[in-house]
């Protein structure tokens, strides 16, 4: 899609959206508040399969149970505003965060496929790389199932299980221990257990994409290592720039680069500064940290909020997404000028919006070839 395209695309009609009238030459409106963007900004979204590795629908609970549960309604202006953000993949993983995580994790992965069975004209299920380009094909929102934990596996066999219900990532442990590892804020760093070396290699086998961005140090470097597919970190920030459990160290983004994994950064401001607050230079910050130690083709997005990050109660964005210079709405376009302002190439930006992750994810998806076993 050109530019030409992608500002007469009816996916922005009558969203806000005002007609994208030229400001200044080669700048466009392409928001009601007559923010405008470059030419060149416009070009790379509209060029890239733009991939949010941990961006929700709606941080709306109720919104969204009915979208999933109720048919009809989820309807054209909520899929036009998801379209108008500038994401095509969203992958709107949770910690199921319940006694009987099992069932929890079936209940939500039932509602995501009735949700996407009531909708097939609005969204295409991640399944395979292939899904990644025929989503965007299509115009249409791709979904990716996944869990922010997988303490929903209770044998090694219910991988494959949940992989059959459509789910193709999930973070190891969330921030507390469980039977597969340490989580981020757990005083004493165990590592991944043998149960969970077990279901690292399971969804190796599978296609099942290994999520580390709430485990701990050790348990981190372990999968890295154990791991024959490259490891990902979903959503998180850098240490070496603010100290916090949830960020992770030079030397983890060292070893996961080295095994070809992809870091996408959030945009949360506790993790992105802690002595003042957070601006859209620091979010910027942590890509250019990653790029720098490693290479700009392990660094991606994961915002870790959904769309617009705004409080239903009071329509304002809530306190713990506010990053200064940054409208998440239309925080894609933010990000793309403003790696563009720090001087990255058109085919850096292309990468960090989505091929970083659109590369990983397939490599991790293809399975390795069976042997051929030889008669006796």
């Amino acid at each position: 899609m050109n530019r030409r395209q992608f500002l007469k695309t009816s996916v922005l009609a009558g969203t806000g959206v005002l007609c994208a009238p030229m400001i200044n030459r080669n700048r466009f409106a392409l928001f009601a508040d007559t923010v405008d963007y470059s030419a060149r900004a416009i070009d790379l979204v509209a060029q890239s399969t733009v991939i949010d590795m941990l961006g929700l629908l709606t941080l709306d609970w109720p919104k969204l149970y009915a979208w999933q549960r109720r048919a009809g309604s989820f309807g054209q202006e909520e899929f036009l505003k998801l379209r108008k953000s500038g994401i095509q993949i969203f992958h709107p993983a949770v910690d199921p965060n319940h006694e009987r995580p099992r069932e929890a994790a079936l209940k939500w992965t039932e509602d995501w496929n009735r949700f996407l069975v009531n909708y097939p004209g609005y969204f295409v299920r991640i399944d395979s790389a292939s899904d990644l380009q025929r989503a965007r094909d299509e115009k249409k929102v791709g979904l990716l199932i996944g869990f922010q934990n997988s303490d929903h596996f209770d044998s090694v066999e219910d991988v494959a299980f949940f992989h059959g219900l459509g789910q193709r990532v999930s973070q190891l442990t969330y921030n507390d221990c469980n039977r597969i590892g340490a989580g981020c804020k757990e005083t004493r760093d165990t590592g991944l257990t043998e149960y969970g070396a077990k279901i690292v290699q399971a969804m190796n086998r599978l296609g099942m994409a290994v999520d580390v961005s709430h485990c701990s140090e050790r348990t981190t470097m372990d999968a890295i290592v154990i791991s024959r597919k490259p490891v990902l970190v979903t959503h998180s920030n850098c240490r070496a720039l603010v100290p916090h459990p949830r960020c992770k160290s030079d030397a983890v983004i060292r070893k996961l680069a080295a095994r070809g994994g992809v870091m996408g950064i959030t945009v949360v401001p506790a993790f992105v500064r802690q002595d003042r607050p957070a601006s859209i230079n620091d979010v910027l910050n942590h890509f250019d940290h990653v790029a720098r130690l490693v290479g700009v083709e392990h660094v991606g997005l994961g915002s870790d909020t959904d769309v617009d990050a705004i409080d239903p109660r009071t329509r304002q964005v809530r306190s713990r997404y506010a990053v200064r210079g940054l409208k998440h709405a239309r925080r894609i376009f933010d990000l793309t000028a403003g790696l563009i302002r720090r001087g990255y190439r058109d085919e850096q930006v292309k990468l960090i919006l989505g091929g970083n992750f659109q590369r990983a994810l397939t490599e991790i998806w293809n399975l390795e070839p069976t042997p051929a076993v030889r008669p006796a």
